[in-house]
């Protein structure tokens, strides 16, 4: 059978997963949209200071619910981007990992910055990358 790498598949992968965090979790990632495409783009990149597009899995964009205050006037909903192809790059590379685990592991660390997580957090209870 063969894996299907379609974004409608990394789309239903991320929602899923999203789905599955604990009940206490549901009100604050009900409020981000998930966006799926094949690659960040040039602005995105630029912002962060890369030069290599397969770098970048995934982003979050919006401001983490630990630096939100009330006085905050919305712009639109936070948002969680997950790139197809430099996840199925990432994929192919490890070999040892089920593309819906490295989705959902994605899909994860990104709506961990959401609830305001630092990189350095996450890798202290996340040990994936080693």
């Amino acid at each position: 059978m063969t894996q299907d790498t379609s974004l409608a598949h990394f789309e239903i992968i991320a929602r899923a997963t999203v789905s599955d965090l604990p009940p206490a979790f549901h009100p604050a990632a009900d409020a981000v949209a998930v966006r799926v495409v094949d690659w960040p783009d040039t602005p995105m990149l630029r912002d962060l200071g890369m030069a290599d597009r397969l770098q970048l899995t995934g982003l979050y964009e919006g401001v983490p619910l630990t630096q939100k205050s009330v006085w905050d006037q919305p712009m639109g909903p936070d948002l969680v981007w997950l790139f197809r192809q430099p996840i199925l790059a990432e994929w192919r590379e490890r070999g040892d990992v089920a593309l819906d685990d490295l989705i959902a592991h994605v899909t994860i660390h990104e709506f961990a910055h959401h609830f305001g997580w630092s990189d350095d957090d996450i890798a202290q209870i996340d040990r994936w990358w080693e």
